[in-house]
């Protein structure tokens, strides 16, 4: 008779998590769909400073990460961690504003799937590689490319997806570290990056009420909401599952910008963002497997 332990779950253990996958996804690209309107406003390096600010003080304030001691190698990963999180943000809504968001979601999550091929040493994987390359070729505006967009967005994109990878290297560094210390010290030194440079574009503008509440709501949206989320689909899903409901992000940032804000991709821009996302199913599934 097999014990509870080793007994995989039933559909129904796993439909409520994977709902949560879908709400946080859901909920990020909402988060991003209004940030961008608020671009013009107060600019990116504004938006950027609340989303980043905002949830610096709620995960302070739900870890109270201060009640714990921090090594100087602790404090060294922490910096990095952070520093690369605040410019992961900076350079993805830089991207947003020049090109669609499905778009440079699919790019961006090119980094942590390039993180995973190079952990691996399987042939098959290769398969997944070459499904990723080929879709960035489709989007990408490289000569003799079918892609149209502007360089300088890609560009951004392409330094949110390295930032992205450094940032689970580091993180990985930094996981360790009891009681959510890790994110909630790591949004922080974000925060001290980000916070004063949008200040510096933005000015007293950030002091408005009514977009102080905005801020709040994309902080809430975009980070709050789906960290608690995947938290609880964490540890209610195999690691491999998640990360093939996780592979969706593309198409679902492609679904919600389309919806929200109108940004009708092509037939060709679709098949490049379905290989990304067939590329980084296979990686987590190959990911799941090897363990």
């Amino acid at each position: 008779m097999t014990s509870p332990a080793t007994t995989s779950p039933v559909p129904d253990s796993i439909l409520l998590p994977s709902l949560a996958v879908l709400g946080g996804q859901i909920s990020v690209n909402l988060g991003a769909a209004v940030a961008k309107n608020l671009f013009p406003v107060i600019g990116v390096e504004g938006i950027t400073a609340y989303r980043v600010g905002f949830s610096a003080l709620f995960l302070l304030a739900v870890f109270r990460p201060w009640r714990f001691s921090l090594t100087r190698k602790d404090v060294l990963n922490l910096l990095v961690y952070g520093s690369v999180l605040g410019l992961m943000n900076l350079l993805i809504y830089r991207a947003f504003a020049l090109i669609p968001i499905g778009i440079a979601v699919a790019i961006e999550v090119t980094g942590p799937l390039a993180v995973a091929m190079l952990s691996s040493r399987r042939p098959r994987d290769l398969l997944a590689v070459s499904c990723a390359v080929f879709g960035l070729y489709l989007l990408l505006p490289l000569k003799g490319s079918p892609g149209s967009l502007d360089p300088v967005g890609v560009a951004y994109a392409l330094g949110a997806a390295t930032c992205w990878a450094l940032y689970i290297i580091f993180g990985k560094r930094a996981s360790s570290l009891q009681g959510g210390q890790a994110v909630a010290w790591g949004m922080t030194v974000a925060a001290m990056l980000t916070v004063p440079i949008g200040a510096a574009y933005a000015g007293t503008a950030l002091l408005s009420s009514s977009l102080a509440l905005m801020g709040l709501a994309i902080a809430m949206l975009s980070s709050a909401l789906p960290y608690t989320l995947e938290i609880f689909a964490l540890r209610r899903l195999p690691q491999g599952v998640f990360g093939m409901f996780s592979s969706a992000a593309p198409a679902v940032s492609a679904l919600a910008a389309m919806a929200v804000l109108g940004e009708h991709l092509s037939l060709v821009q679709w098949l490049a963002i379905a290989c990304i996302v067939l590329a980084s199913a296979m990686a987590a599934l190959g990911a799941q497997s090897r363990r």
